[in-house]
């Protein structure tokens, strides 16, 4: 039975969701509280959704309480959808890029064709098990430089929600998981269905962006030597005209020397650099509310509004709006 044929039959599409020790209690409940809600009061249930764990014991949470599961791996090979939410002790899987033998014998219960679903850094354990190799995937931006370390053949996308690469899907941290699962409600039973769960469930039907706009990003220390000095008066003059021949002048240098050297000591050019600190400074003002996204634009270099929402667009994958109301004090 493939996912998308559960509509047309009476039983419901079964979904079981893998708890490993360490697992975060919020990203397991996720599923259950999706799936469960895709179905309107008096009619069948659309999904069936049982927890289960890789001995069949209780498993330990990453909070202060463990659960107890009805359901041992037998479970994982009448799934027709198989999702594994994060877990904060993966062990070799996080730290080497290996399954445990107990979780590869589980995994080898799955029948092919069964979609295959992670939430957070439940993506490890896809990635693991060589499910994501030359696929697309996501996890946490916290643990981007740690997954592209372990797993070079992914293809891997730090910037988006959540990936759909046909029977594999991953999604990026925690709430990421909401979306994903709103996602496969979607692609199962259609936009109307998904809404009436987002309603059901009180969250957005389709969040704008990705994971970018989450990143926190630190205004960088100055400091006295180097280029530095061009970073500081660029970081108090975002709104003026800054050339690469003012910032080089600042620091004493020729514009090749300083580009040369800016670029050593950032990682990016002049250019690159500027154009984040901007939007850096725009996302600090539409947060605070007040200005008008036209004025944020003055404010921090960019000029216009369509320039502003051009640059945020391409950096944070989403709108001065969209921001604003997401984010707004």
């Amino acid at each position: 039975m493939t996912p998308s044929s559960s509509a047309a039959t009476t039983r419901p599409h079964e979904v079981a969701v893998l708890a490993l020790d360490g697992v975060v209690a919020f990203e397991l409940a996720t599923p259950s509280r999706i799936f469960e809600s895709a179905h309107e009061p008096g009619t069948p249930p659309r999904y069936r959704v049982r927890t289960c764990s890789i001995d069949g014991g209780p498993v330990r949470t990453g909070s202060d309480f463990g659960i107890v599961v009805d359901h041992g791996p037998e479970l994982l090979a009448e799934a027709d959808t198989v999702v594994v939410p994060a877990s904060f002790e993966l062990g070799p899987v996080f730290t080497e890029g290996r399954l445990t033998p107990e979780l590869d014998r589980a995994l080898g219960l799955v029948r092919p064709g069964t979609r295959m679903v992670s939430i957070c850094t439940g993506s490890f354990v896809l990635a693991a098990a060589g499910l994501l190799d030359g696929r697309r995937g996501t996890t946490h931006w916290r643990y981007t430089e740690q997954f592209r370390r372990l797993f070079p053949r992914v293809l891997l996308d730090p910037d988006v929600l959540f990936t759909d690469d046909g029977e594999v899907l991953t999604s990026g941290g925690v709430a990421a998981g909401v979306d994903l699962c709103l996602h496969i409600v979607r692609r199962d039973h259609g936009s109307a269905v998904a809404h009436y769960v987002a309603r059901r469930c009180v969250v957005a039907p389709w969040r704008e962006g990705g994971q970018a706009q989450y990143v926190d990003v630190a205004v960088p220390e100055p400091g006295t030597s180097g280029t530095a000095p061009a970073r500081a008066y660029a970081l108090a003059h975002l709104a003026e005209n800054l050339t690469l021949g003012l910032l080089a002048e600042r620091c004493g240098m020729s514009v090749r020397t300083f580009t040369r050297r800016f670029r050593e000591e950032t990682g990016q050019s002049p250019v690159q650099w500027l154009l984040v600190q901007r939007v850096q400074a725009a996302r600090r003002l539409l947060e605070q509310g007040g200005p008008t996204v036209d004025r944020v634009a003055h404010e921090v270099g960019f000029g216009s509004a369509a320039s502003l929402r051009q640059h945020m667009h391409s950096v944070l994958g989403v709108s001065p709006t969209a921001y604003r109301r997401t984010f707004r004090a």
